[in-house]
């Protein structure tokens, strides 16, 4: 409750103080004191510090795993604010607004990391969803943007519809005529078909928010249409959010069933797996490359689904926070180059050697290279899958579609030490000593995950 009051509170101060804000530099040093603020908050929580004490008649339910899920989207927005804080003046005039919608899309996090109905999923997705449809489009000189946003809007509105009517038929459908989750597990019987047709709507909707395949096909041109800033945090940390409500749903609601409805998402992550890393093969943009590899770690994060065992809550942690920190790390790298083509990366380590380094790092651990933060969360979420003991061909598809993806990866990490310069492309990359020592720390967090996944998973059985 600390995260979903101090989110909404710091939005709607964000929001009036660009009435009072002189300069444009100050909104992003409040904004960055609103989520240590709030991280700190919810960090309280965890350990049974409430600062507001609200009856929500069990429409929300806070547990470990949710809040401590909460403090890696935050940490991951910290991060995010301190790399890319300053870009946000390029996108607009309007920065302490930007910044406000920041935090509005949190409280959407924090209301689906918590949410015990239906009508709070409802609510924490639109919450979470219509600040974006805003961002995507707030540079109005980018036509690519403005398009964007409204394929997005359409999109969005789309599978909305398609949530309330899954909503309305497992209501419907649900003998106690409730809306709480933990109230539609029906155990192990047969699927009414009512509640059967609400779960492929909501399976549908669910898979449209996390760009899961074949309802994907907004993300790519979403995804590089949109300004970098915001691309960096729509695949992040709202995509890592949308993920967890889509964890949650069915391992509360319907996860006795797991062996009626489990087929359906056998077919999704095999079809995320390979169109998310074969069309990302033939990208010359880096940009749109990685908007399509987040195609597919979406069908990693599938797993967790197919499994909905104690291995796959440790793998959605784990994978969370290292792919929000390595794509957040490349991004806040790609923000600051004029060519976002594989070629515009050519002779970065003769140019820029920390960049450079750094650079594979994120790569490396998108790969999912040993020791690196993603080789340990691919590594869980894929045992995760051996453990249910269903379809083990699909993990040897994901290996296979891994093995494809490091075709991508690795002709970005070539053009940075193996490939000559191009004359007069990105000659100048400014970047501040601060911004250095913060991409060094980030690399330092993948490696450590990497190494000592406990510390990050432990925390969920506190």
């Amino acid at each position: 409750m600390n995260a979903i009051i101090l989110t909404a509170l710091w939005g709607v101060v964000m929001m009036f103080g660009g009435v009072f804000f002189k300069k444009r530099t100050t909104p992003k040093y409040w904004a960055i004191a609103g989520i240590i603020i709030v991280l700190v908050a919810n960090i309280f929580e965890f350990f049974g510090h409430y600062l507001f004490n609200v009856d929500t008649k069990g429409m929300l339910r806070f547990d470990s795993f949710g809040l401590h899920f909460n403090t890696i989207a935050f940490i991951c927005t910290l991060l995010f604010l301190l790399l890319n804080g300053r870009d946000f003046e390029k996108i607009g005039l309007h920065v302490s607004e930007y910044f406000s919608l920041i935090f509005f899309v949190l409280c959407g996090v924090a209301i689906l990391t918590s949410y015990n109905t239906l009508l709070l999923l409802f609510l924490g997705i639109e919450i979470l969803s219509i600040p974006l449809y805003i961002l995507t489009g707030s540079d109005k000189r980018n036509l690519k943007g403005n398009e964007a946003a409204l394929k997005y809007f359409l999109m969005g509105a789309f599978s909305t519809g398609l949530l309330l009517m899954g909503i309305a038929l497992i209501y419907g459908g649900n003998s106690l005529g409730s809306f709480y989750i933990d109230a539609i597990d029906l155990g192990k019987g047969n699927l009414p078909p009512l509640i059967a047709a609400g779960l492929v709507l909501l399976l549908v909707a669910m898979s449209f928010k996390v760009s899961a395949a074949p309802f994907h096909f907004w993300a790519p041109d979403v995804y590089d249409g949109a300004n970098p800033v915001v691309t960096s945090f729509m695949m992040t940390i709202v995509k890592i959010a949308a993920f967890f409500a889509f964890f949650r749903l069915f391992e509360t609601s319907f996860g006795t069933m797991q062996h009626q409805w489990q087929a359906l998402i056998v077919i999704i992550t095999a079809a995320t797996l390979l169109i998310g890393n074969i069309t990302a093969v033939f990208q010359r943009s880096v940009k749109r490359m990685l908007a399509y590899s987040s195609i597919s770690h979406a069908g990693f994060l599938m797993f967790t689904l197919f499994a909905l065992n104690d291995t796959a809550k440790e793998g959605l942690l784990l994978y969370a926070a290292a792919y929000s920190l390595a794509t957040i790390g490349i991004f806040a790298i790609i923000i600051r180059m004029a060519d976002y083509s594989i070629e515009g990366f050519n002779g970065l380590g003769k140019k820029q050697p920390l960049l450079a380094f750094t650079a594979v790092i994120f790569l490396l651990s998108l790969t999912g290279i040993p020791l690196t933060a993603g080789f340990t969360a691919k590594f869980y979420v894929l045992m995760a899958a051996v453990k249910d003991g269903h379809q083990i061909w699909l993990v040897v598809l994901a290996v296979i579609c891994a093995v494809i993806g490091a075709i991508y990866y690795f002709r970005v990490i070539q053009a940075i030490y193996f490939k000559d310069p191009v004359p007069g492309v990105n000659e100048e990359i400014n970047v501040t000593p601060s911004f250095k020592w913060l991409l060094i720390i980030t690399a330092a967090f993948i490696i450590l995950l990497g190494i000592l996944p406990g510390l990050l998973i432990d925390w969920i059985y506190y």
